[in-house]
């Protein structure tokens, strides 16, 4: 199991981010906080962009950005290839 330490908000939402944490076990993208599962997509049903604020994911019409300690880790683990990546000169 591979598992990240994140902040979640909105796109377009104002507030303080919420603290989650992202297991990438397999071929999904769980995502829980306080030891509830908030989401689980399938990696192949999500669309994940690296920007300026974090990482853009994509999922069943919603948009959600996710800011990460370990940004390089987190864009191999999801598949994101170096060229694509562009997170702080990882």
């Amino acid at each position: 199991m591979t598992s990240f330490d994140a902040r979640l908000r909105l796109r377009g939402q104002g507030g303080l981010p919420l603290g989650v944490e992202i297991d990438l076990t397999g071929d999904r993208m769980r995502v829980s906080a306080n030891g509830s599962y908030i989401a689980s997509w399938a990696l192949r049903d999500i669309k994940v962009s690296p920007e300026h604020d974090g990482f853009h994911i994509e999922a069943e019409g919603e948009e959600v950005i996710l800011n990460l300690a370990d940004e390089s880790r987190f864009a191999t683990e999801i598949g994101l290839h170096s060229r694509q990546y562009l997170g702080n000169g990882s």
